[in-house]
């Protein structure tokens, strides 16, 4: 999902960076109270940070300019919301393009709308409704972390259709052409990462429970019923 360096032309760059950063700059300051509030979030905050590097930096080739791979947004959205989680990713994101030439510096706004913003707001919506309709939370986790993946790419679809509208038929036509594409690796690749988001999550159950209390994750009955199933 990550756009090249230099592949958006200008005026997309700055579009997508000034939709995004007002978003990052709202969860720098809702990550900042939290962590005043509850420091013993911060070792679960660099897991979800990791959980989003290692996953993110698995890319495979896709579309032109751009790549398949998973996000890792899911987990982050569930535990923390959407606008922290943009703000793990575009720090993500920033290492990835400085350090493993994996995107870019120019299209960081673009990258982190479509991995960081959108992803992250489907994932968390998902994750909303499931608890409401008492789905297991496993599965809740499994959910949100596939449309967490689907909608970063849908997403970025969008961008590079804009970007690059088909001569014929425009950004309609364009945005279905790059889809087609990224699902032939990005349909198997989010089922594989809801997967490993609902193992991962099965693990911070067991080792941190009270801590996803203490964030409103799940009610203790909730939380409690899992410990004692995995015990």
């Amino acid at each position: 999902m990550h756009i090249m360096e230099g592949f958006l032309p200008l005026n997309w760059c700055v579009f997508w960076y000034a939709l995004a950063l007002p978003v990052v700059a709202y969860g720098a300051y809702k990550m900042n109270i939290m962590i005043k509030e509850n420091r013993d979030i911060l070792p679960l905050l660099a897991v979800s940070g990791a959980f989003i590097f290692v996953l993110s930096s698995l890319k495979m080739p896709s579309v032109t300019g751009s790549c398949s791979h998973p996000t890792g947004t899911g987990i982050g959205a569930i535990l923390f919301g959407p606008w922290i989680t943009s703000v793990l990713s575009i720090i993500v994101l920033i290492y990835q393009a400085i350090f493993l030439a994996h995107g870019g510096l120019t299209t960081l706004g673009a990258n982190t709308f479509s991995m960081g913003i959108v992803g992250p707001i489907v994932g968390y919506l998902v994750y909303k409704a499931c608890m409401k309709r008492n789905v297991n939370l496993y599965v809740t986790v499994f959910l949100a972390a596939l449309f967490a993946d689907w909608f970063t790419y849908i997403v970025t679809s969008i961008e590079l259709a804009l970007a690059f509208p088909a001569a014929t038929g425009g950004v309609l036509t364009s945005f279905e052409a790059f889809l087609a594409v990224f699902a032939i690796t990005q349909v198997p690749l989010a089922i594989v990462e809801g997967v490993v988001s609902a193992l991962l999550f099965k693990y911070i159950v067991q080792l941190r429970g009270d801590v996803l209390l203490r964030l409103n994750v799940a009610s203790p009955s909730v939380i409690k019923k899992l410990q004692e199933t995995s015990a």
